[in-house]
């Protein structure tokens, strides 16, 4: 059985849509765990009839709201599926999403996850983006994902294109991550979703890819990636990779610490606001802060030929 798992706050005007598209599934061994962060406006009451309708929702109410990323865990806690994927509820899945990506799971022990291409829509705007898209379907090497992460090639940083096994969404899903700036990771949610696939895929041999548009995410005022516009998004998943970095893959410290530098410079009022305008800022034991020289003449150049594309 796959559980789809739904963590939800203040979706009235959406959720319907977002749980539909999981009902919906050609692949019907499913359960659909919604769990309901205590919401001010009618979405318990939409989560109510709906459960009504369909006997594979199961739906549950936090007594008080305890903050995203506890929210996400409980949805975990309460399925009983061999295998869980994340719907986010401001997003949707194409009715094939786990018929098409499940094999890829449950014939190979070796495989940690399995994603697939994805589209951007915005509300009130015909304008989509297609991302993800990393090449052919089929199986490739975990450590292909951890570098494109490090090298920002359009690998996902969020699940809500992927399918996992449950057992690796409860244990790699980190409620807060150490840091010494004070970053409360279970509130702002910015890196424990990408620390999900980094820590799956240290654990792991390959990964599935499917070169279908099957996940669709939802652009909107409500999201945190367009509220979030003074670096707040790269910043914090910086720090999240150096926590993995440094206790997982002390080898690539002096790439990340490239990639840091850059944002930095990028984002230099941000990084003062957040505390996160120095490498050292980034580690809590580590003390290597060189960068990697050759990442560091790629990005460079990378950011000219942007530069002269635009101006």
């Amino acid at each position: 059985m796959v559980s789809i798992l739904i963590p939800v706050y203040n979706r009235e005007g959406l959720i319907e849509e977002t749980v539909q598209s999981a009902i919906n599934q050609t692949y019907k061994d499913i359960e659909i765990i919604i769990v309901d962060n205590k919401s001010t406006d009618t979405t318990w009451d939409v989560l109510t009839r709906l459960a009504t309708e369909d006997d594979r929702i199961r739906i549950f109410q936090n007594t008080e709201n305890i903050g995203p990323v506890k929210n996400w865990m409980r949805c975990i806690n309460e399925a009983s599926g061999e295998y869980g994927k994340i719907l986010w509820s401001d997003d949707l899945i194409s009715p094939t999403f786990i018929e098409k990506t499940l094999p890829y799971l449950e014939k190979n022990d070796d495989v940690g996850f399995v994603f697939t291409g994805a589209e951007i829509f915005y509300d009130s705007s015909t304008k989509k983006i297609d991302t993800h898209f990393i090449g052919k379907t089929g199986f490739y090497k975990s450590e292909s994902f951890i570098l494109g992460i490090l090298s920002n090639k359009g690998y996902p940083v969020s699940p809500g294109c992927a399918i996992f096994r449950l057992k690796d969404l409860s244990k790699n899903l980190l409620i807060d991550i150490p840091n010494k700036v004070g970053s409360s990771f279970s509130m702002h949610a910015i890196g424990n979703d990408l620390l999900i696939f980094l820590l799956t895929a240290n654990a792991y041999d390959k990964f599935g890819f499917i070169n279908k548009k099957l996940s669709y995410f939802r652009a909107h005022a409500g999201s945190i990636s367009i509220k979030s516009n003074d670096g707040k998004l790269p910043l914090h998943y910086n720090l999240s990779i150096a926590y993995f970095v440094e206790n997982f893959r002390n080898n690539l410290i002096e790439k990340l610490n490239t990639n840091i530098f850059f944002t930095i410079k990028r984002f230099p009022k941000g990084s003062i606001k957040y505390r996160l305008n120095s490498i050292e800022a980034y580690y809590i034991n580590n003390k290597n802060y060189h960068m990697d020289l050759l990442h560091l003449i790629k990005k460079f150049f990378l950011i000219k030929r942007i530069v002269k594309f635009f101006f």
